[in-house]
């Protein structure tokens, strides 16, 4: 069969393109940045209140806000975190009073010194932050009733105990203790020629770090992962239990550090301390952008929540109005950030499609 033809060659494949590599237009890479809402809002917010008083924006009036913003900040990045991961700690406010307490009563009454209080404090609530996550994990009731419940105990732990051992409801000379002086330098103190509080720096080093471990860590991957699916992350091995067990103890244990700065600035703490600051820590949280379901948000985005609730707070008194329309405030950024997310979040889920 010298005269038979060869077979034609198969056609060449026609190459696919990888949708992972498509191109992607600047203004959609913004929107998949979760923090970028906030970050507008917080421009807005401060331009307003500029309008509203000069002193605003001066380094006077920044140091003011910047501390409001700090103390709310440094307790928002981790509960960011935390729901990120899916979950909540309704407790996270009152966390702040009881450490101020328990340092507090343990440096003055007990006569401790001073930073063997803290270490014992913060070991105390890390290990509430474990019976939190454990009671999570096992129980599988959801978060939201269990640390519910944590604050109550608190609460009420916080009343009772401390009007049987000071016969009141507040702890003061915290300042007379020994080591005071070394630990409030650290921890409550101020710095600059403008008394900015040494608790920004703590905010800005938690946020720093907080933002490098959700970026850069495989720890990062799994708080992105069981927040967004747990039983997908659980089936391609990703411990989901010690990870959320361990969000919780962190958001226990930089709860109760804020309350210890707290304390340590006044010299005294109340039974009432951090009760309902909670909430401000989820606003804080949701306007950077957190989602309520887990699985998407950042520590920056908390971090420019915090920094609009703070100048909010000062801005109103800078104006001149009565402070109560800061309530009426936070309620409608709350409001307007959760709609504004919903845009952002499904553009940039458009934009990986």
């Amino acid at each position: 069969m010298s005269g038979a033809t060869a077979p034609a060659a198969p056609p060449k494949p026609v190459p696919v393109g990888d949708e992972r590599l498509a191109n992607i237009s600047l203004a959609s890479r913004i929107l998949r940045r979760p923090e970028i809402g906030a970050l507008l809002a917080a421009v807005v917010v401060a331009i307003f209140f500029w309008t509203q008083s000069s002193l605003f924006l001066q380094l006077d009036g920044i140091a003011n806000w910047t501390d409001v913003a700090s103390t709310i900040g440094i307790p928002a990045v981790m509960v960011a975190l935390l729901m990120i991961g899916g979950e909540f700690d309704l407790s996270a406010g009152v966390m702040t009073g009881t450490a101020g307490l328990t340092m507090g009563v343990l440096a003055t009454e007990v006569g401790m010194n001073i930073w063997f209080a803290i270490v014992l404090t913060l070991i105390g609530a890390t290990a509430i932050g474990f019976a939190n996550g454990y009671m999570v994990m096992k129980t599988k009731l959801p978060s939201f009733i269990v640390t519910l419940a944590t604050f109550f105990i608190l609460q009420g732990a916080n009343l009772g105990v401390t009007k049987v051992i000071t016969d009141q409801v507040t702890v003061g000379g915290i300042d007379l203790a020994a080591g005071y002086s070394s630990a409030n330098s650290i921890f409550g103190g101020s710095f600059g020629s403008h008394d900015f509080r040494i608790t920004v720096l703590w905010w800005i080093a938690i946020t720093l770090l907080a933002t490098w471990v959700l970026t850069r860590t495989r720890t990062g991957n799994w708080i992105f992962g069981v927040g967004g699916d747990a039983n997908a992350a659980r089936n391609v091995g990703v411990p989901v239990e010690r990870v959320k067990i361990g969000l919780f103890m962190a958001t226990s244990f930089v709860c109760a550090l804020t309350g210890i700065m707290i304390a340590l600035r006044l010299a005294s703490t109340q039974a009432g301390q951090g009760v309902g600051e909670e909430f401000q820590y989820i606003i804080a949280a949701v306007v950077g952008g957190c989602v309520l379901t887990g699985g998407f948000g950042s520590a920056i985005g908390a971090a420019l929540g915090a920094t609009i609730i703070g100048m909010a707070f000062i801005g109103i008194q800078f104006s001149g109005w009565n402070t109560d329309w800061r309530f009426l405030f936070l309620g409608v950024i709350l409001l307007v950030a959760v709609l504004v997310n919903n845009y952002i979040r499904k553009r940039a889920e458009g934009a990986r499609r």
